[in-house]
């Protein structure tokens, strides 16, 4: 079905450490669903946000490998690793300047996030610090930052500062809404997206993103260069 897409880089399968998948039987059956749905990659991104899911590197990786033996003993053919989605907070700029060590997508790439609802405070200098510190921005689903929408600039801004932007598959489709769904289109006219992800947590999203299938939207995704094919794993 999504078979054009191959690679997920945005998803909460691991069970039990953020609002994601809740027990190792949801996670399978999730990415079960993934499978079927054509993707043979998945980068599973738990949050890691200090106020609500306190999650490590070191306890992202056990559920990881707790997972990834699950997969293999159902038989699930799908390749599984993870990273993470980073909130903007301040345990995110301390581990920056203190250079631990950070989950990446690919390489010197991290996902982040932050307020859907608020621009951050020190934002441009959190992405400066990151990108002093060798890593590269991946800002998750920029389409959903509410204040950012109404100005197309925010986000060649975003771009001209060296960040890529990760588009929610849902969004083409309205499951956040209208608003979002606007911008989502805007970004994918200006052709400023470099990568695409699921960011399922529930079964709630895969079935929306099956209904996605039969509508022309679907179309538009297939015929777009970026999609995840520049992932090369």
């Amino acid at each position: 079905m999504f078979a054009f897409l191959g690679a997920d880089l945005h998803s909460h399968f691991i069970p039990g450490i953020d609002d994601g998948a809740a027990t190792i039987e949801d996670s399978l059956l999730l990415l079960r669903a993934m499978a079927d749905m054509g993707y043979n990659t998945i980068i599973t991104t738990p949050h890691i946000m200090i106020d609500f899911y306190p999650n490590t590197p070191e306890k992202i990786l056990n559920g990881l490998d707790k997972l990834q033996v699950a997969v293999k003993e159902n038989g699930i053919n799908i390749s599984l690793r993870a990273a993470a989605e980073y909130f903007l907070d301040e345990r995110f700029v301390e581990s920056l300047e203190k250079k631990e060590k950070l989950l990446t997508i690919r390489d010197n790439e991290v996902l982040i996030e932050f307020s859907t609802f608020s621009e951050p405070q020190r934002f441009k200098e959190v992405i400066f610090k990151m990108m002093t510190g060798g890593y590269r921005p991946i800002i998750a689903h920029p389409e959903r930052y509410l204040y950012f929408n109404n100005n197309l600039e925010n986000f060649v801004d975003l771009k001209d500062r060296g960040c890529l932007l990760q588009m929610n598959l849902l969004s083409i489709s309205g499951y956040y809404g209208a608003a979002v769904k606007k911008t989502t289109e805007l970004l994918l006219e200006e052709k400023l997206y470099d990568f695409c992800g699921s960011d399922v947590h529930h079964e709630r999203h895969i079935n929306a993103m099956k209904a996605l299938i039969q509508t022309k939207n679907y179309d538009k995704l297939a015929n777009y260069p970026f999609l995840n094919k520049k992932l090369c794993f």
